[in-house]
């Protein structure tokens, strides 16, 4: 592959306006842009969480989810361009059957928290809570591939079971949300 950047900086956005990956120019804050930057912040929390010590089976799923997420904002750069297909999907359902089979069930709402990788779990699954919202707000407006929407619902659920695993491998318990505890 050929070097892509040869510059970093083009001043091209100066003014309040960026490039799409068909060529096209958009507002930095148009509901595509927003969708995109949520998408990349989370694969960002997403790398944060990999630099834990994590289980073989949540740091080599975490991998493919960075390489999803940045086949998810390329499909966003470039409208009408699909790659990401209910495979994906698939693959988050199994991986999270696999990991919610080992916990115990939950009779209670949990707090964030835990151990530092589990609360860093619990960090990525609200932001992309966060960029499944924005790409919402997109697809309201514009087409989006549908297989994006279900893939970012998918993955929030995976993060939760992910910081559920992470805390009972480490030994701490998740933290029950206690009810009624102000009365």
């Amino acid at each position: 592959m050929g070097h892509r950047l040869t510059k970093i900086y083009t001043r091209t956005g100066d003014k309040g306006t960026t490039g799409l990956g068909d060529g096209s120019r958009t507002d930095k804050d148009s509901l595509r842009v927003e969708a995109i930057g949520v998408v990349d912040e989370l694969n960002s929390v997403i790398g944060l969480l990999s630099s834990h010590e994590l289980p073989d089976t949540i740091a080599g799923e975490l991998i493919e989810v960075g390489h999803d997420l940045f086949d998810i904002g390329g499909e966003l750069c470039i409208p009408g361009h699909n790659v990401v297909t209910d495979k994906l999907v698939e693959r988050l359902e199994q991986c999270l059957d696999n990991l919610n089979a080992d916990l115990e069930p939950l009779k209670e709402f949990i707090l964030p928290g835990g151990s530092a990788a589990a609360a860093v779990c619990h960090l990525a699954r609200t932001v992309c809570r966060r960029a499944e919202r924005r790409v919402v707000s997109l697809a309201r407006k514009e087409d989006v591939n549908t297989v994006c929407l279900r893939y970012l619902n998918r993955l929030s659920d995976l993060l939760f079971v992910m910081a559920r695993t992470l805390n009972h491998a480490s030994g701490k318990p998740d933290i029950l949300w206690r009810r009624k505890r102000n009365s």
